[in-house]
């Protein structure tokens, strides 16, 4: 054992956000986060620099190590120093924190020696979020949609994967993202719950293969429920748009075009304050880079 890690988990986007209703989809992007560990000798000590957003808490890196020394009884053992660096923009709703944690999780367990099936892996990651409180249903959505890539349909509060599609080649996603941050920590829940039969609704398009109808009525949904402008959203399927709708809580917001479309589009958002991040779909699952 080397005591020492680097894993790689993609980005996501949002299908359906599960807060209403505890249920939700996401697919995969391939923006990226890497994570390093290395095993200390100092148990109980466990430091973390997030590299590409040095401002940001820490806290998610040090509470997902923590589970997973839990989980193989190592707490006692060994601290950890974590670095970790990104594509993905933190709090836009592109799921940074799902990235990060899986990321995390998945370098730890190798710096350990260890291994375990992926969505183990992905449930670490989630407990982690949970114990930083930077996640409302544990967004393992997102994190399965992270870590698996591809399309998936998930139940967040039984943690239980329901299918997982891959999606269609040859088709970009265009972000608008815009500058202020908003943490899913911080959300009105109660507020949001009131959407649940809407929410209900795309949730059972996402089931039947309908992403890209499902992705743009949650986005129409949770707009109006969160005060974000939907006429981004709009403008992007009037440009052409296969789907468009509010990432995650926001304030991002997600377009998938075709190839041919990808101009109109842009141009589109070009309209609105923010700045327009241009991925592809991910189907590669998280892996470990070196150990």
């Amino acid at each position: 054992m080397s005591g020492k890690a680097e894993a790689v988990a993609h980005g996501a986007a949002t299908i359906v956000n599960a807060i209403a209703l505890g249920k939700g989809a996401a697919f995969g992007v391939d923006l990226w986060t890497k994570a390093e560990v290395k095993l200390t000798d100092e148990p109980h000590v466990i430091t973390g620099e997030i590299t590409s957003d040095p401002v940001e808490s820490t806290v998610l890196i040090e509470r997902t190590v923590a589970r997973v020394f839990k989980h193989f009884n190592a707490e006692e053992r060994f601290g950890a120093e974590v670095k970790t660096w990104s594509t993905i923009p933190t709090a836009r709703g592109l799921k940074s924190s799902s990235a990060a944690a899986n990321s995390i999780a998945l370098a730890s367990v190798a710096a350990l020696g260890e291994t375990l099936d992926d969505l183990e892996v992905v449930k670490l990651g989630v407990a982690g979020a949970f114990d930083a409180k930077v996640t409302v249903t544990g967004a393992f959505d997102d994190a399965c949609a992270s870590y698996l890539g591809g399309a998936v349909v998930t139940d967040n509060l039984a943690r239980e994967l329901i299918k997982r599609v891959k999606l269609p080649d040859g088709l970009a996603v265009l972000f608008l993202v815009p500058s202020r941050k908003a943490y899913t920590g911080d959300s009105d829940v109660d507020r949001l719950k009131t959407v649940k039969p809407l929410v209900k609704v795309a949730y059972k398009e996402a089931l039947k293969g309908n992403f890209w109808a499902a992705l743009s009525l949650n986005g129409v949904v949770y707009s109006s429920a969160l005060g974000y402008d939907a006429s981004v959203a709009s403008d992007a399927l009037a440009a052409g748009a296969l789907a468009a709708g509010l990432c995650g809580k926001g304030p991002a917001v997600t377009a998938v075009v075709s190839s041919e479309k990808i101009d109109s589009v842009r141009t589109a958002l070009q309209s609105h304050e923010g700045e327009i991040l241009q991925a592809h779909l991910n189907h590669d699952k998280a892996k470990v880079l070196s150990q």
